[in-house]
């Protein structure tokens, strides 16, 4: 869409250009200007439309907990098997350092 006000100004430049009429020439000139400005802004929307995340991929704040949630219970159980190897690894130290 944004190519077709090009497509306009470029053809209102040409017949500013070709007219014999002062008040037609600056009619088409200002068309000319106001294309080329939407064309200069419908290609600057395109490029942050494209840019822009998804709104189908935003979290709603009952799912954000619910995630948030299972992440600090994997957290904690995380903490409480490395505390049980540690536990572990802490009662069979001082039985190595006796047969040494």
């Amino acid at each position: 869409m944004p190519w077709l006000f090009l497509l306009l100004a470029v053809a209102a430049f040409a017949v500013a250009l070709n007219a014999s009429s002062m008040a037609l020439a600056v009619i088409c000139l200002l068309v000319a200007l106001a294309g080329t400005v939407a064309w200069v802004l419908g290609l600057l929307a395109q490029r942050v439309g494209n840019q822009s995340r998804d709104d189908s991929m935003m979290l709603d704040p009952m799912e954000l907990k619910r995630l948030r949630d299972e992440a600090e219970a994997r957290r904690a159980s995380g903490a409480s098997v490395a505390a049980a190897a540690a536990a572990t690894a802490a009662a069979a130290t001082p039985g190595d350092s006796t047969q040494a």
